[in-house]
């Protein structure tokens, strides 16, 4: 049996037929998108991966970019672009753009205001989230390793200008980051604090701490917090202001 009767070669529409060509068609006919030209507009091709406003994706590894420090957005891009991180489809995206528009992207997504999800139940031990808890709130000091609050904040939530917070992150996402910094895929400005920890850390420390931070609600104030008084506990280039390179 074929589209056209034998007898006539006339269409014989089959109700499938119909509905693909529907399908193809109906775009064609739909008034095409405003042209608006503007940041959020452009960043469409952000949010296709990061979620809807940037509010994250919901497979686990692509994280939120709304509200985060503009600091650490930029340095991420500038990361990206430069060589520090790797992940092709980024580095392809942000490879031809010049530190002013990396950086207007950065405050684009640090601006926005979005409410955070719920967080998720961790397939974890009490053991384990206990661990975890220790190392985010008290450290190690016999394995030299500082409280994720004396960098991240008191509340977990980023410190201005760089510093991002760690609660509303997906576990699956933490663990490929700390896994990353520890095996070197990952690196920031020198001198690379995140590294220096990573390395510390074996894989069921990696495995608690990103437990017990992905099951923590967030604070009612979601935002980062200006800078403290007291020293960081390590030197961290990522801490610092921003640094760029290209015009």
């Amino acid at each position: 049996m074929t589209l056209f009767s034998r007898s006539t070669l006339r269409p014989r529409w089959r109700p499938s037929l119909l509905l693909a060509l529907a399908c193809v068609l109906a775009p064609a006919a739909a008034q095409p998108p405003t042209f608006e030209d503007t940041m959020a507009q452009r960043m469409l091709a952000c949010t296709a991966c990061h979620g809807n406003q940037g509010r994250a994706a919901p497979d686990g590894y692509y994280p939120r970019l709304a509200g985060k420090p503009a600091g650490y957005l930029y340095n991420q891009l500038l990361h990206f672009r430069d060589g520090r991180r790797t992940y092709r489809l980024m580095t392809q995206m942000v490879d031809p753009l010049s530190d002013a528009y990396l950086l207007e992207i950065a405050e684009h997504f640090a601006a926005m205001d979005v409410p955070y999800p719920a967080p998720a139940k961790a397939d974890a031990t009490p053991q384990e989230l206990q661990r975890g808890e220790q190392l985010a709130l008290h450290g190690d000091s016999a394995r030299r390793l500082p409280a994720c609050v004396a960098c991240h904040g008191a509340a977990l939530t980023g410190v201005q200008p760089a510093t991002p917070g760690l609660l509303g992150l997906p576990r699956d996402y933490l663990n490929a980051q700390l896994g990353a910094w520890r095996t070197g895929q990952r690196k920031a400005h020198a001198p690379d604090c995140m590294a220096d920890i990573a390395q510390r850390l074996d894989i069921r420390d990696i495995a608690a701490v990103s437990a017990w931070l992905s099951t923590q609600r967030l604070p009612a104030n979601t935002h980062a917090v200006p800078p403290g008084a007291t020293p960081l506990p390590l030197q961290c280039g990522s801490a610092m202001p921003p640094k760029g390179g290209r015009p």
